[in-house]
């Protein structure tokens, strides 16, 4: 999607009537927008109504007006909900998920679309808005948006999986320049663990929309046609690639943690080592000079003269020849 595309779907308003938006597609690309009083008319072609279920007038048009199965229904009014697709009479009934690009949001706090899609209408349901959405109500304001049910299925799969690219290229960029290791360990280790905890985020709804996606190229029918059922089957395919790259970012990343524990390791036996051999060599000469400090009657030397360079000679050679045995034994 081009930036000038991107502008024009950020200035799109939301409504604050539970509608969010509703279009009668002309099979061409192109829609007419919908009100809440021409939702229930008798419109020739395919009819698609978005809505936020949180809202109580687009929840109780749900219920009362949406003429689904009860099942489809509490779907899609469920707040918690994973990727799943699942065949019905007389439609299907799918859930995806895409990254969360709204401002001031994390971008693994993955934001869920319920959509229901019979041969002549599409049901979608929200309660947090998503950029694919707004770019698909853009497409049909300019005339190359979705022809029909399976049509929207393959645009929308299409527009969510560019967004989780964005998002895998991001981390994998910025995976590149935390590898590249800094001397403040403490941010360097805390990039890394923010980094594996959105992959794992990410990669928890990606298995399943795969799987969703899979499920969906093989309802081929009055809702989704063969070529738009290959068309699915691609887009599981990419979202697989996408797993297997944010299996790679968390094996890069979990390296990259490893590798910094072993520095910080490697550091700290190095301090030790130097503090070990301070020890081992002053022990000999404490001990030596705690005995030659004794107040007690009888200690060598006490009216010699020269005793206290002796012994100072003593203590350097104790020291030399501790240093030569650590040498010796490449302990230094």
């Amino acid at each position: 999607m081009s930036a000038d595309s991107s502008e024009v779907t950020e200035q799109i308003p939301d409504s604050d009537d539970g509608l969010v938006c509703a279009f009668l597609l002309d099979g061409q690309g192109g829609g007419q927008r919908l009100s809440w009083d021409e939702l229930d008319a008798d419109h020739q072609g395919v009819v698609w109504i978005h809505l936020d279920f949180e809202h109580p007038r687009g929840r109780d048009w749900l219920i009362k007006r949406g003429n689904m199965d009860s099942l489809v229904t509490e779907a899609l009014l469920s707040v918690e909900s994973r990727p799943r697709s699942q065949e019905f009479e007389n439609g299907i009934l799918t859930v995806l998920r895409g990254v969360n690009k709204n401002p001031g949001q994390d971008v693994d706090d993955m934001v869920s679309i319920r959509i229901w899609t019979e041969k002549n209408r599409i049901i979608s349901t929200r309660r947090r808005r998503l950029m694919s959405i707004r770019d698909i109500r853009s497409s049909l304001e300019h005339g190359n948006g979705p022809t029909g049910p399976g049509s929207f299925l393959v645009n929308l799969s299409d527009r969510l999986g560019d967004r989780i690219v964005d998002a895998v290229e991001s981390m994998d960029e910025t995976l590149d320049k935390t590898e590249e290791f800094s001397a403040d360990m403490p941010t360097f280790r805390a990039k890394l663990s923010e980094l594996r905890r959105k992959t794992a985020r990410i990669r928890r709804y990606l298995a399943p929309q795969r799987d969703a996606l899979d499920r969906l190229s093989r309802s081929a029918g009055e809702v989704v046609s063969l070529k738009e059922a290959a068309m699915l089957q691609e887009q599981a395919n990419r979202i697989m690639n996408f797993i297997e790259e944010m299996d790679l970012i968390r094996e890069r990343a979990l390296v990259a943690q490893e590798e910094a524990l072993s520095i910080i390791a490697y550091e700290q036996n190095a301090r030790m080592l130097v503090l070990s051999i301070v020890a081992a060599v002053f022990l000999p000469l404490a001990f030596f000079t705690g005995l030659m400090g004794m107040n007690v009657a009888g200690l060598p030397g006490l009216e010699y003269p020269n005793a206290f360079w002796i012994v100072l000679a003593l203590m350097f050679a104790a020291a030399g020849v501790i240093l030569g045995y650590f040498k010796r034994k490449k302990w230094l």
